[in-house]
């Protein structure tokens, strides 16, 4: 068999299993869709097939809003600015070592001028025709060399030009991609940002042997959000979040990164901590958030506290990305019955005997295939 024609059958059978999955899961066969399906049949983005495979555990099947958010996710051509950005960058590289070249270059045809006005100064002292037809061919050389050297340096600077330009559009890829993965209304990293921080912090902690690699993941949620957006509005509501997001940056640092879940929620991954470090940090931000005097801007009325829930869960070797986050969503879940403004981690009591009874069974799964609660 050629090899032609085992490319063909093995890529008609992605093919084939990309429209399986369309049909089965009742999807609009458009482009996108069928690349998601066809990508996830060749395997090759295990990102995407486990973030697929994980939803699929949590119900029979995804929905349309699932698979834009999969996409824009994983497959986004958002991500194409990471290969037009190594693109620019090796561009850059290119044009300064052509500069370099040229810089060599005329450096080496000004030597050669000098030295064909040392040889003109010679022929000057030859007596009859020879010293004329020398004198005569080494003014058009030495005419012909400092074209070459102006041309040069023309050169020289439109490629300067060309590479401070490329600089500029360099710069302005990586503000594009920075606010990609930014939440516009918080300033914190966005869903897509923190399933990379997650990743990482998966890879590193399953790569060292030892039993000391360890990270954690807080869930943190508003409490009574919907009251005050029914009672004060949007832009109360809007403030509400700024404001418990401004608490998340004063507690996190260095590797530590703080991310908007979603609506009212908000997650945190510390790497290279323990769940008893974590639980300090979740405390710590509790009651930042609760030192926060909430005032309506337009009215300077006061509002109140703000307080939220939060749920610590510290990651187990076998874990996934989406284990640790289902055991922090749950202690979260447990905070808010136990009267909310408590932090409840996966080793608390309350966990336990509330989770461990299934009370929990209503309580909607923070995923990243679906939209927060």
């Amino acid at each position: 068999m050629t090899r032609g024609s085992s490319d063909f059958d093995r890529t008609l059978a992605f093919s084939d299993a990309a429209i399986q999955r369309l049909r089965v899961h009742r999807h609009a066969a458009y482009p996108r869709n069928y690349e998601l399906w066809y990508t996830y049949a060749t395997g090759y983005n295990s990102a995407l097939n486990r973030a697929i495979n994980e939803a699929l555990e949590h119900g029979p099947g995804i929905s349309e809003s699932d698979l834009d958010l999969l996409y824009e996710t994983y497959l986004s051509p958002l991500r194409l600015s990471e290969r037009v950005d190594h693109v620019g960058t090796r561009i850059i590289e290119e044009i300064g070592e052509v500069n370099d070249a040229l810089k060599s270059a005329r450096g080496a045809n000004s030597d050669y001028a000098k030295a064909l006005e040392s040889v003109m100064r010679e022929a000057q002292s030859v007596d009859g025709a020879g010293g004329v037809v020398l004198g005569r061919l080494g003014e058009l050389l030495l005419s012909a060399t400092h074209a070459m050297i102006n041309r040069t340096k023309a050169l020289e600077e439109r490629l300067s030009g060309s590479q401070n330009e490329m600089r500029k559009l360099h710069d302005t890829l990586e503000v594009i991609r920075a606010e990609s993965l930014t939440d516009p209304l918080t300033g914190l990293a966005n869903r897509k940002f923190l399933q990379g921080a997650l990743d990482r912090a998966l890879l590193d902690a399953e790569s060292q042997a030892d039993r000391q690699a360890r990270f954690s993941v807080l869930l943190i949620d508003i409490d009574r959000f919907k009251t005050f957006n029914d009672s004060y509005g949007h832009l109360t509501g809007d403030q509400v979040l700024r404001l418990v997001a401004l608490a998340l940056k004063q507690n996190v640092k260095g590797q530590d990164l703080a991310a908007r879940f979603g609506g009212e929620e908000f997650a945190i991954v510390l790497p290279d901590t323990g769940l008893q470090g974590a639980i300090a940090v979740a405390e710590r931000i509790r009651r930042a958030v609760m030192t926060k005097d909430l005032v309506k801007r337009s009215t300077g009325e006061h509002l109140g506290r703000v307080t939220v829930s939060v749920g610590v869960a510290e990651w187990r070797r076998g874990d996934t990305g989406q284990t640790v986050i289902d055991r922090a969503d749950r202690c979260m879940y447990v905070a808010k019955r136990s009267g909310r403004n408590l932090v409840i981690a996966e080793t608390d009591p309350l966990f336990s005997e509330i989770d461990g009874a299934g009370e929990d069974a209503a309580a909607p799964q923070a995923t990243f295939a679906s939209a927060s609660r």
